[in-house]
């Protein structure tokens, strides 16, 4: 899922590294409920707490809607969050995360027993450490095909992470894009942790707006309501024979989405803590 930028505003002194804000709000509600409401606000980024959800939206206007909206329904309340304290404060807790072939380190000291295939990815708000469920399923979708000198289209990419895991499986290249600067500033960053990686690169675009380039296996690790509207878009832009790996959505959402996407015929399908994960093949 993308990351989201800085609250505007925030001054930027030279030579100092700049501290991004988030706008957020905590949510404190039945699960299914909040997260079916919060789906209208386009979130970029949910975490699960003890009482309910942190919501992170693109900005402060998106965020205050979603307050005026969901405040009569729900106990919320506004927070902006800082990204290096957030990082810090999760990399401190984060061990690293092995999906079949690919360990993801939260940083390039981090050890762990020879891994096969290795990507490094800081932590930042937006989901993409490999740590979500979401990520750990796309990574295994990633690894059902054989992604030897295909091409790669990353929606969404967040942190960079899947882009950069399809290079290491083979790809010949990948791309991800996203809405948000600041995502694309933080897959950059990473693509840098990994030197071996070189044949990916990110751009900022907006999968409503932009005319998205062919691709042999398109990503899109989302949400269900943005899958369901983007299906035609998303099936247009994989190639014949190509497959398409989606995740983000949940259990329930499962059905709407297949159909949705009724000129792809599933062909693996994971569900890990309520959320799905689809790999669909396009004839």
């Amino acid at each position: 899922m993308p990351g989201v930028p800085k609250v505007p505003g925030v001054p930027i002194v030279l030579g100092v590294p700049r501290v991004r804000y988030y706008p957020a709000l905590d949510v404190v509600g039945e699960s299914d409920l909040v997260l079916v409401a919060v789906d209208d606000f386009s979130p970029t980024a949910i975490e699960g707490h003890d009482e309910g959800f942190r919501v992170f939206f693109v900005d402060a206007a998106s965020r205050d809607a979603a307050r005026a909206s969901l405040s009569q329904r729900f106990a919320v309340t506004p927070i902006d969050v800082s990204d290096e304290d957030w990082a810090r404060r999760s990399q401190e807790g984060l061990a690293p995360i092995s999906v079949g072939r690919i360990t993801v380190l939260p940083n390039p000291e981090s050890r762990t027993p020879n891994p096969d295939i290795v990507v490094v990815i800081r932590p930042s708000m937006g989901f993409g450490t490999g740590h979500h469920a979401t990520t750990r399923l796309c990574l295994d979708a990633l690894q059902q095909i054989d992604l030897g000198g295909k091409t790669a289209l990353d929606v969404g990419t967040g942190s960079g992470v899947l882009a950069i895991a399809a290079d290491r499986l083979g790809a010949a290249s990948a791309i991800g894009i996203d809405l948000d600067p600041d995502a694309i500033q933080s897959a950059r960053e990473n693509l840098e942790l990994n030197p071996d990686v070189r044949h990916v690169r990110f751009d900022v675009a907006d999968l409503g707006a932009a005319a998205l380039s062919p691709a042999d296996v398109v990503l899109a690790n989302l949400t269900g309501a943005l899958l369901e509207r983007s299906a035609p878009t998303l099936l247009a832009t994989v190639r014949s024979g190509g497959a398409l790996i989606l995740s983000g959505l949940q259990s329930h959402e499962r059905d709407t989405v297949v159909r949705a996407f009724a000129a792809a015929e599933v062909v693996w399908e994971r569900e890990e803590d309520s959320w799905v994960g689809l790999l669909l093949k396009k004839s």
